[in-house]
């Protein structure tokens, strides 16, 4: 869990208190969903992490645990 809210907060940096404005983030759900970037605002990038919970959460999940090989390897 910890390492997921630190992933989070990592990959946040500099939008912290607005999120939906991270480029980095943008660029995931857009990617992931073909959500145009431009249209995500606040509304859309709420509803888009409140249909897809489940979805993100597997995806969090999944990054933590290929961090956590990538250091075991080194």
């Amino acid at each position: 869990m910890w390492s997921t809210l630190k992933l989070l907060w990592r990959s946040s940096r500099g939008y912290r208190l607005r999120p939906w404005a991270s480029p980095y983030l943008r660029w995931r759900i857009e990617t992931f969903s073909g959500i145009p970037a431009e249209t995500l605002g606040f509304g859309e990038f709420w509803r888009f992490l409140w249909t897809r919970r489940a979805s993100m959460l597997r995806y969090l999940g999944w990054t933590v645990r290929m961090q956590h090989a990538g250091r075991m390897r080194r």
